[in-house]
């Protein structure tokens, strides 16, 4: 991990940048976190998983994560997406992509192959950067375990909930499209889950949702359903979200 770039915000939160191999991603810690923090006391991290616009477009959404996050003593860390951002996209990706749409636009259902040809690649390669990234946030001084997981596409948040031992709570933002492989997956993921369902999201299907919340196998979850679409989540669920995190991660 190299860090490229470093700011103050006006909160007192330590904002860096970093790569990670080719990898960008940011970083934020509380006010009371340096360099020189002694690792007996660390701020638990938080992964904020952005949504395939590209870190630059989901900033503003993200920082404001963060920030809500650091004033509850939590450090949190953002990276790019495979093929979001300036990252090279897949040309398979781009296809299914493409035939998504078209089914959309027509107002035709899409497909199994087109959500698996879209999803995933992506969890494939996205859940091992995350678990690479987590070996360098975890190996600097300040930051510690337990890591929660937060937002992001569902289908990764569900894999890295199965196969990473470190993660040890989950929100899910309840919305893309899910493969049947995922849904199965979804039946071993164990730890606590709070999942946010705006009900009217235009986007997405509620159905398909559900489905996948009521094959999660973990003895406490619970389902935050909202009225209003995709970018309509109220601040009372963000609140509940971080009272969730408040609870399981220290």
């Amino acid at each position: 991990m190299r860090f490229t770039s470093e700011r103050r915000l006006e909160d007192g939160v330590l904002e860096r940048e970093f790569t990670l191999g080719e990898i960008p991603g940011i970083l934020w810690t509380p006010s009371f976190i340096s360099a020189a923090a002694s690792a007996s006391e660390p701020a638990r991290l938080i992964l904020l998983s952005p949504p395939p616009l590209g870190l630059r477009k989901a900033y503003p959404r993200l920082a404001a994560r963060a920030r809500h996050s650091a004033a509850d003593g939590f450090a949190t860390a953002a990276i790019e997406l495979p093929g979001s951002g300036d990252r090279p996209r897949s040309p398979a990706a781009e296809q299914a992509l493409a035939d998504m749409r078209r089914a959309l636009e027509a107002g035709e259902p899409v497909g199994g192959e087109i959500i698996d040809a879209l999803i995933l690649p992506l969890v494939d390669q996205a859940v091992p950067e995350w678990q690479a990234a987590l070996d360098a946030l975890l190996a600097l001084p300040g930051i510690g375990g337990p890591v929660g997981y937060s937002g992001g596409v569902i289908s990764i948040g569900v894999r890295l909930a199965v196969v990473e031992p470190r993660v040890s709570a989950a929100v899910l933002f309840a919305g893309s499209f899910i493969p049947r492989a995922i849904v199965e997956e979804a039946r071993r993921v164990t730890i606590p889950l709070h999942v946010l369902l705006q009900w009217d999201d235009e986007g997405n299907d509620r159905q398909a949702a559900l489905d996948l919340f009521d094959a999660f196998g973990s003895e406490e979850k619970t389902l935050h359903a909202n009225m209003g679409g995709h970018t309509g989540v109220p601040q009372h669920a963000g609140d509940a979200a971080a009272r969730f995190f408040a609870r399981h991660l220290r």
